[in-house]
């Protein structure tokens, strides 16, 4: 098949499936190694989702293997929201939703919460171990302030279990991907120190000390409910000191608490000085590795971009320069790399690796609109989709890419503009092309 003959099958195809489904399809494809593909094997097919006056979406990426389905991919986990031009206020709760694909994406409303925002949405992610009806979801008592986790069952239609500490409290930031565990982290000191990763005017209970000993990332038992510090603020400001030796004048955080795929380690970003620093400031922004057993500590010299993505054993996905590469962890080493940067414009865009570790999505902005890319890694087919309208928005309430897999690797969740402006939900099938 010519260039020429794949660009012009380049088109946007609209047709009604329901009052609330827009395709468009795109062939633009090819190989990491030879550019162009001779035989395309695949394309993409945009669904949108959710639809209405008001505002439907999940939540970005800020956990590995976060799959909005459920385990029989009928239904996906979303939010309902009045306002996506301004973070919430504390009273403000966002309507959780369930999208029952199997009846035309109906929307069943079944809880709330009060620990959000608009770009993070509340850290859903579905039990690996109950995956069919159990997830976990943030939520805060409004008189308090204190943030806790909900582990909710659908099946059952009630909060089965919540996590809550009043002397340390916390939520969800980043699940065991083969289930029995959490990390826990202090949203309120996030959104005291960066207010798009956190949730608005919740208690920060660390925030006399910079680099608390008591606080950091913690491991909660899903069973019982038992919590241990995995690391404290206070371990990170030691080996921190060695290239910052003014540490203790800066209050710290932790960003993206990444569990891989073996359970075996966490990979995490300690940063300070991120908003409103003076002149004499400097912006803190280190990735740390530890093993889950507390051993391990490891201050990484490599930065690899502020969204990376587990793949196989301890290697992560991330960039370097203008290359999507693979970072070994325990070695802190770039060991390879995926396509090329025609195929991969943003390599530090949100990035998303299938559960089967055969395909990896790419997503990146560009003016007003969402871009996509679907790489396979067996033999480097790729494809493009078209944009998708993000709007104006930005900061603290941005639309970021965000792709998130389903369990059949063959569909991703992202974000979007409907036609009335509100926010949607769509899905990007990749689909096998007819020859």
């Amino acid at each position: 098949m010519s260039l020429s003959r794949t660009l012009r099958g380049c088109s946007i195809q609209m047709r009604a499936i329901s009052s609330c489904l827009v395709i468009m399809t795109c062939a633009v494809l090819g190989r990491a190694e030879n550019g162009w593909a001779e035989d395309p094997a695949f394309e993409l097919k945009v669904d949108q989702v959710t639809s209405g006056t008001k505002h439907h979406f999940f939540g970005y990426i800020g956990q590995c293997r976060t799959i909005p389905w459920n385990a029989s991919d009928r239904y996906i986990l979303g939010m309902e929201i009045e306002h996506i031009d301004r973070m919430p206020t504390p009273d403000e709760a966002a309507v959780i939703i369930l999208v029952d694909t199997h009846q035309n994406n109906r929307i069943i409303r079944i809880e709330k919460t009060h620990a959000w925002n608009p770009q993070q949405g509340t850290m859903f992610y579905w039990n690996p171990l109950a995956a069919e009806t159990q997830f976990i979801f943030n939520d805060r008592d409004v008189k308090t302030g204190k943030v806790f986790a909900v582990l909710y069952d659908i099946e059952q239609r009630k909060r089965i279990r919540e996590f809550r500490d009043d002397q340390a409290p916390i939520g969800n930031g980043g699940f065991a991907q083969n289930g029995g565990a959490f990390l826990g982290i202090n949203y309120g000191r996030l959104a005291r120190l960066r207010a798009v990763t956190g949730y608005p005017e919740t208690l920060d209970w660390s925030k006399k000390d910079n680099a608390p000993k008591n606080d950091g990332i913690f491991v909660v038992d899903i069973k019982t409910g038992d919590r241990r510090l995995l690391v404290s603020y206070r371990q990170l400001a030691d080996k921190l000191r060695k290239v910052h030796p003014d540490i203790d004048d800066t209050a710290l955080f932790i960003n993206h608490t990444l569990w891989n795929r073996t359970g075996d380690r966490v990979y995490f970003f300690a940063r300070g000085n991120w908003e409103k620093r003076s002149k004499e400031q400097t912006k803190i922004n280190k990735p740390f590795s530890i093993h889950i057993d507390g051993t391990g500590l490891t201050m990484h010299d490599r930065h690899i971009g502020g969204h990376p993505e587990w793949a196989e054993g301890h290697l992560l996905i991330g960039r370097s320069k203008d290359d999507q590469i693979l970072y070994d962890v325990d070695k802190q080493q770039i060991v390879g790399k995926l396509g090329t940067p025609n195929i991969f414009p943003k390599p530090e865009g949100d990035i998303s690796l299938s559960p089967d570790g055969t395909l990896f999505a790419n997503g990146y902005k560009k003016g007003t609109e969402n871009y996509f890319v679907v790489y396979r890694r067996s033999d480097g087919a790729w494809v493009r989709s078209k944009g998708l309208d993000k709007g104006e928005y930005s900061g603290n309430i941005r639309i970021d890419p965000a792709p998130r897999w389903n369990r059949a690797n063959d569909t991703i969740l992202v974000p979007g503009l409907a036609d009335n402006k509100t926010r949607q939900m769509f899905m990007i099938r990749i689909v096998a092309r007819d020859h």
